[in-house]
């Protein structure tokens, strides 16, 4: 009963969130993505790993919910614009995979090959940044952070699963 449910919410999360976050003001979203990236990357920007992205723009899309930022690095430090400018390389992908890769529950390579994860434009510059998100140390970020996305990717990762592998699995 409850894998069902589950798997109720999975999939239909980004259709609930849809319409809530296209009232949330763009500065707000881009103040809290900033936010994140600046967290989530504090030791890559402290080593000079964004400098690839100098004066570069990288679209991000979460397609399923409709939302983009576009993310640069300019003066030693991350920005995210409104959208104005031209991307250099785009990253894509529906919500649920996205968690998935932020909490390594699946590969970005694997999602990319399955046409899940969409990579376009500058292909050197995309494959810097997957590199990057690839080279994300998880014990580095503040423990509850780390402790919710783990436990929202297997959230996802389980209610993404047939119902039949969920009955196998909880009876072995």
């Amino acid at each position: 009963m409850f894998s069902a449910i589950r798997s109720h919410m999975v999939a239909n999360a980004a259709r609930v969130l849809k319409k809530p976050v296209q009232f949330l003001p763009q500065r707000l979203q881009s103040k809290v993505l900033l936010e994140a990236l600046q967290q989530v990357f504090h030791e890559a920007l402290e080593d000079g790993d964004f400098e690839f992205l100098q004066d570069r723009w990288l679209k991000v899309e979460i397609s399923d919910l409709n939302l983009s930022w576009m993310i640069s690095f300019q003066d030693d430090k991350l920005i995210v614009s409104d959208g104005s400018q031209t991307e250099d390389a785009s990253f894509s992908g529906c919500l649920n995979d996205l968690i998935l890769i932020a909490g390594r529950k699946e590969d970005p390579d694997t999602l990319f090959f399955q046409r899940r994860l969409k990579i376009e434009g500058d292909t050197e510059l995309g494959l810097e940044v997957k590199n990057l998100m690839d080279s994300i140390d998880l014990d580095s970020l503040p423990k509850p952070l780390t402790y919710a996305l783990m436990q929202l990717a297997e959230f996802v990762q389980k209610g993404l699963q047939p119902q039949e592998s969920q009955k196998q699995i909880t009876t072995a």
